[in-house]
């Protein structure tokens, strides 16, 4: 094969753990916004350099523009190579691309094979790679779903965690999405990804996926913080057979109380929050949780959530888009503690390893 190669998505794809790095050649928030699972970013140009290029290509002529940018292209390929490439040994073989696999990822695949590497520059870029995995989640892998259901509050969460440490396939959207799922849900010190950065999470969890073996998920709704599950995924999840996890109100506040502890601290975010319910629940209520939170009252707000908010919530819910919940499997938690997740995790995965 001649370097540098340019090979299309599709003949890339099933070696694409093999490549000793994926070099993502475009800006750095073009980066940020999705990119191939483990590709490092590599600007041959960054933001401010685009727009300079892109600046004089229309103020002044194409020339000028080309003149320019070779220059920047030049001197941030010797830079990558310099800080991050020169110990690579001759059977060294990336994989790079850019936007469409033109000029950028062009460039530095060039360079890279003329120095002796085996270089593969990818044919469509970025475009074909998201082209790929919009198409795949449009029609997911025929994976067997177990749907773990459960009221706010009751452990899924934890659950999926455990079941993942086990060795279980877990597919955790709200890990995913950097979101607990609720109106409370956001994390204050992790963002949610961009909707593309999602789905590419996503697609990555399922193509790994043993199909012989269940995958574990929670029953979430159709947008996680403000982001979409996939259409076609929610329907395969909302069909599925599931699972429903038991824990007793009481509990249920403890747990919350761990898990929500940045609300706890920060009544004034909680507020903040809270307000989002007021077509639900009215002013009135709402100053009411206001008071409960400003006074630290914290057990009983969360008491109050559950039975005038997500409880209800969850009755009018779960029964509508989980088909098979009338037959779900029951397990009951008996406490919060670590074992008692463990004891669920094992049983669960036990029944479902064969």
């Amino acid at each position: 094969m001649k370097y540098p190669a340019l090979v299309n998505f599709m003949h890339v794809l099933p070696e694409l753990e093999q490549f000793d790095c994926i070099i993502d050649a475009r800006s750095e928030s073009e980066y940020a916004l999705d990119h191939i699972p483990g590709a490092i970013n590599c600007p041959v140009l960054n933001d401010e350099e685009r727009i300079l290029v892109g600046t004089t290509y229309k103020q002044v002529n194409a020339f000028e523009a080309k003149k320019i940018g070779a220059a920047l292209v030049s001197k941030n390929i010797a830079r990558h190579i310099e800080t991050l490439w020169l110990d690579k040994p001759r059977d060294w073989k990336p994989l790079v691309y850019c936007w469409r696999g033109g000029n950028r990822s062009g460039s530095l695949a060039h360079v890279l094979a003329k120095i002796g590497w085996p270089a593969i520059q990818l044919d469509g870029g970025y475009k074909a790679y998201r082209a790929h995995v919009s198409s795949a989640l449009e029609d997911p892998p025929r994976h067997d779903f177990r749907v773990i259901c459960g009221t706010t509050g009751s452990g899924k969460s934890r659950l999926l965690e455990v079941l993942a440490s086990i060795g279980a396939q877990v597919l955790d959207l709200e890990k995913l999405a950097a979101h607990r799922g609720s109106v409370l849900g956001n994390l204050p010190s992790q963002p949610q990804p961009s909707q593309k950065m999602f789905e590419t999470l996503i697609w990555q969890a399922l193509r790994k996926f043993d199909p012989a073996r269940p995958v574990f998920v929670e029953s979430e709704s159709k947008k996680v913080g403000n982001l979409r599950v996939p259409g076609a995924v929610m329907e395969k999840m909302r069909q599925s057979p599931c699972v429903s996890l038991n824990l007793s109100r009481q509990n249920r506040v403890r747990l919350l109380m761990e898990d929500y502890e940045h609300f706890t601290n920060s009544p004034e975010t909680l507020n903040t929050q809270l307000d989002c319910l007021v077509k639900l629940h009215g002013r009135d209520k709402i100053d009411r949780w206001h008071q409960l939170a400003n006074s630290g009252q914290m057990p009983n707000l969360v008491e109050e959530l559950l039975a005038d908010h997500y409880d209800p919530a969850y009755v009018r819910s779960i029964d509508r888009n989980f088909i098979q919940f009338g037959q779900a499997q029951i397990v009951e938690l008996p406490d919060i503690g670590s074992s008692d997740f463990m004891a669920a995790a094992t049983a669960l995965h036990g029944q479902h390893a064969g």
